[in-house]
């Protein structure tokens, strides 16, 4: 095992783990074009809060997924091919969510308008869903064969833990989402945002105990991680605690919403570590892949490498200053006293 091999697999987590954290508001946001806004001026609203990044934040996704393939083509060639069917979907839901923020601005009629942003609403459930479900199914254990095929039946992708694990990731976004809508606009959103988080944030410690005991019945991170694991799992409740009391009991902004990503960020992070060294688990211990077996060569990672050290500082740098650039609150509708 090389400190390339090493490097590039915690590099692949950073980058799932920054996506979750700025994709997961937009999708929080999303979402509530259904479960929050009333009427067109919140929609629009909503909209404007998320409108010059959401595009930019999914850049993460696509590199997620490039360095997969670059640096762990094995890694990437079993997981894309064994969830293919998942994975469509949420192809499919990132290009119509696309589509609909652009298209919805050029509908003539108030229904066609309706219409996209029904469609921005549900995608935004179904991806982080789907990429819930096939982050446990992942860890859990797949039929994968002495090739590294990997081909799994109805009852390898949806199995409670997965289900749970696409259910907890959304809410988990959803929550994320709330405390943006807080940060940034002003309003009945803004107030109705706060409502909802009052019975959410039980609902999703709930759910979080509910998947510590999954990640104990379907995986091997307590027996084999136990001290990480149980860090972790501990760490994951207690920001969702505090979270909670910070921004309803104190009525607090930016540090609910901090504390909301750094629970998607942990997540990513007991998923990264419980795996390690793998990368994918197989039900036969004999075919798992672990990042020596699914690595570039040596010479691949060090190119990649000297890219990463080049680009990374400037991509970072161009969205912080996007994100101050608009950080500007929206007003929807006005609170009446």
């Amino acid at each position: 095992m090389s400190t390339l091999e090493i490097v590039w697999f915690v590099l692949v987590g950073i980058l799932w783990a920054g996506f979750f954290f700025l994709e997961g508001f937009d999708f929080g946001i999303g979402m509530q074009f259904i479960f929050n806004a009333r009427d067109q001026k919140d929609r629009e609203a909503l909209y404007q809060a998320i409108g010059p990044n959401w595009d930019a934040n999914e850049v993460w996704l696509v590199s997620a997924g490039g360095t997969m393939f670059a640096a762990f083509p094995f890694w990437y060639a079993s997981l894309f091919s064994g969830f293919y069917l998942m994975l469509f979907v949420v192809l499919l839901s990132l290009i119509y969510r696309g589509v609909s923020f652009e298209f919805r601005e050029q509908m003539p009629t108030i229904q066609g308008t309706q219409f996209w942003e029904r469609l921005i609403g549900l995608t935004s459930f179904l991806i982080p869903f789907f990429l819930g479900m096939i982050f446990t199914a992942m860890v859990s254990g797949t039929p994968i064969d002495a090739n590294g095929d990997l081909s799994a039946g109805f009852f390898d992708y949806v199995t409670p833990f997965t289900l749970v694990g696409g259910v907890a990731v959304s809410l988990m976004s959803y929550v994320h989402g709330l405390n943006y809508t807080r940060l940034r606009i002003d309003g009945e959103l803004r107030v109705r945002a706060l409502a909802q988080l009052k019975y959410l944030y039980p609902t999703l410690l709930a759910g979080e105990a509910l998947f510590a005991i999954l990640v104990y019945f379907y995986t091997d991170f307590f027996q084999t991680r136990t001290v990480i694991t149980v860090i972790i799992v501990l760490l994951i409740v207690v920001t969702t605690v505090i979270g909670w009391f910070l921004a309803v009991k104190k009525q607090q902004e930016m540090l609910p919403f901090i504390l909301s990503g750094l629970t998607l960020i942990e997540v990513v992070t007991l998923l990264f570590a419980g795996l390690f060294p793998r990368v994918m688990v197989a039900n036969n211990p004999l075919h798992t892949l672990d990042i020596m077996n699914a690595s570039s060569s040596p010479y691949t990672l060090k190119v990649m490498t000297i890219v990463v050290i080049l680009a990374l500082p400037v991509t970072l740098v161009y969205q912080i200053w996007s994100f101050w650039v608009f950080r500007k609150r929206i007003v929807s509708h006005k609170v009446v006293e």
